[in-house]
């Protein structure tokens, strides 16, 4: 089972663009709604940027029908990434070293924050998994983070506070794909029942951006496709959606057919998630990449 859906439905070009919602289509409970009649699966990001309220979520239930899944983007602290101070807990912020609050952005190493952290995100995740709308929680860890025993270790810290819950890890360094790591990198996410996340994203010859690689650790096979944009991708002070400015052709969008197909062959499910999220670039793509696997099981 191949299932397509973008990484967010409320992102501001797209909202703007005017391209996917039609007239009359304005509310928040409207935009799900909407999505949802067209998709059956998202990836809510907006919860890197802060945890969202148990109201929230409430709502992104009421307003999804039975069978929809939601995957969850770890909230930046959890990864290794900074974050707004003022999108941080109180319990959080209140841990936190007093030299930390003199700046806006924090990254918290301190083990008691960071575990408040965790329980006060995963206690916003279980009304979904109680509900069986819940899919995974995507672990995006920073270009920092690069393959050493270190961050290995840290990652099983990350399954450990998350237990319940099916965790996909995406790099973002091509340490953890190089040819003599990436043997020894699956067999560890396999071993742990990790799900490797296979990224599609700008190229640069170096470790600064990870390669294609399509590969299946757990029974489910999950993809994210960020777009091509070499321009904007590594460039420093652009607005977060422009490194995504990316629409793919219809040639490249099959190009991801055989791959597809296969880890589909291997695993419970597939999701392929684009996650070019700018303007109405990722609901156009998620739509006929739709269009091509129905065509594909027709033929």
């Amino acid at each position: 089972m191949i299932r397509v859906g973008t990484c967010s439905w409320t992102e501001k070009s797209l909202i703007q663009s005017k391209e996917f919602y039609p007239k009359g289509v304005n509310t928040a409970e409207e935009r799900l709604r909407y999505y949802a009649d067209r998709f059956d699966v998202v990836e809510v990001d907006s919860s890197f940027y802060a945890i969202p309220s148990e109201n929230t979520v409430s709502l992104w239930l009421e307003r999804t029908p039975p069978g929809f899944t939601f995957h969850i983007k770890a909230f930046a602290l959890l990864t290794g990434h900074s974050a707004d101070l003022k999108a941080l807990p109180p319990e959080v912020r209140d841990l936190l070293p007093v030299e930390s609050l003199t700046t806006n952005r924090v990254a918290v190493k301190e083990k008691e924050p960071l575990e408040a952290a965790f329980r006060l995100f995963k206690a916003v995740c279980e009304p979904l998994r109680l509900s069986g709308k819940m899919g995974i929680v995507v672990f995006q860890y920073p270009p920092f983070v690069i393959h050493k025993k270190q961050n290995l270790d840290y990652i099983l810290f990350c399954k450990e506070m998350m237990d319940g819950f099916s965790m996909g890890i995406e790099f973002r360094h091509g340490s953890w794909l190089e040819r003599n790591n990436r043997d020894s990198v699956f067999r560890f996410l396999r071993e742990h029942q990790l799900t490797y996340i296979a990224a599609d994203e700008p190229q640069y010859g170096t470790l600064a951006t990870v390669p294609f690689v399509s590969e299946v650790t757990t029974d489910i096979a999950y993809f994210r496709f960020h777009g091509r944009n070499n321009e904007t991708w590594l460039k420093k002070g652009v607005e977060t959606s422009l490194r995504y400015d990316y629409l793919y052709s219809d040639r490249e969008l099959e190009e991801f057919i055989p791959p597809l197909s296969s880890t589909d062959q291997k695993a419970r499910v597939t999701y392929a998630m684009f996650n070019n999220c700018h303007g109405a670039s990722a609901t156009r793509n998620a739509t006929k990449l739709k269009e091509m696997v129905k065509r594909k099981d027709r033929i």
